[in-house]
């Protein structure tokens, strides 16, 4: 029984795709799959940061490879496509980890709420919103053929407790929200039980995206920072290594019967009321 519960949440044979896997949080996703057995393909427009995180992969006696693409670019992805299968033969799950915040999309204490930057809010919207759906829309075609495909998306806290300063990073995670759910019964009515889609609501952890809004120089807590930990009921940020085990449960077999769900990590964030 122990056995046959181990093979349910591996990846072995499982080619999967990881976008933005060179980030705190993707890298974290990348180095999971690999101890799942997985092969880990990484999508990415920095190489020497892939080919650092391929090194080691390999290095750990894992299965990695990348590709360079960019997640707004539709020729770029389908380009990275038919490179990964001609390289694989398939591909089994997409991991959809780039995004982030945008600096312009940032509203700062200086400015008035009707000073928002435009430009930003967009970027901030296509980044996260078109920068998950693109890639759906290359690679959900080959996964559905493995016959046991899996698509994770990332949402947000922000996409369900209105946050102040981030509207243009919010309104993308909630749009993401909306479109798992509704892509969900959409690919069930087409593709039955093939290929699944779900997404993995973090809390609060430390990235390149957050980390001055969150943390000073000398690496005490901003207002901003500690405002989010009393409202915490674990009273910490997260670990990246935490949000592996429903990153996994999702990928695997382990959880066929589910689609177009969103899996919260968020020490309790979203539940505490404050009283």
């Amino acid at each position: 029984m122990e056995k046959e519960s181990a093979e349910m949440f591996s990846l072995k044979g499982k080619v999967i795709v990881v976008t933005g896997g060179t980030g705190v949080l993707g890298t974290s996703f990348v180095n999971a799959i690999m101890e799942a057995k997985g092969t880990v393909v990484i999508l990415g427009r920095n190489e020497d940061l892939c080919k650092k995180s391929v090194a080691d992969i390999l290095k750990k006696g894992g299965n990695a490879s990348y590709v360079i693409s960019d997640v707004l670019d539709e020729a770029a992805l389908k380009e990275a496509k038919e490179t990964i299968v001609e390289r694989y033969g398939r591909i089994d799950g997409l991991v959809n980890a780039a995004g982030g915040n945008v600096p312009e999309a940032v509203l700062t204490s200086d400015k008035d709420v009707f000073d928002l930057n435009m430009q930003g809010m967009k970027d901030a919207l296509a980044l996260n919103l078109w920068g998950t759906l693109m890639p759906v829309q290359v690679f959900g075609p080959e996964i559905a053929k493995s016959g046991a495909g899996s698509i994770v998306n990332i949402s947000s806290v922000s996409a369900k407790r209105p946050l102040t300063r981030v509207l243009g990073y919010s309104m993308g995670k909630a749009a993401i929200d909306c479109y798992t759910k509704w892509f969900a019964v959409e690919m069930a009515n087409r593709y039955g039980d093939a290929i699944r889609i779900n997404s993995i609501m973090p809390g609060f952890f430390l990235t390149a995206q957050n980390n001055n809004l969150l943390t000073k120089e000398d690496g005490s807590l901003t207002e901003r920072g500690n405002l989010i930990i009393s409202h915490t009921p674990f009273k910490r940020f997260g670990q990246p290594s935490e949000l592996n085990g429903a990153l996994i449960w999702l990928l695997s077999d382990a959880s066929k019967f589910v689609t177009g769900m969103d899996i919260g990590v968020d020490g309790g964030f979203t539940i505490n009321s404050g009283v």
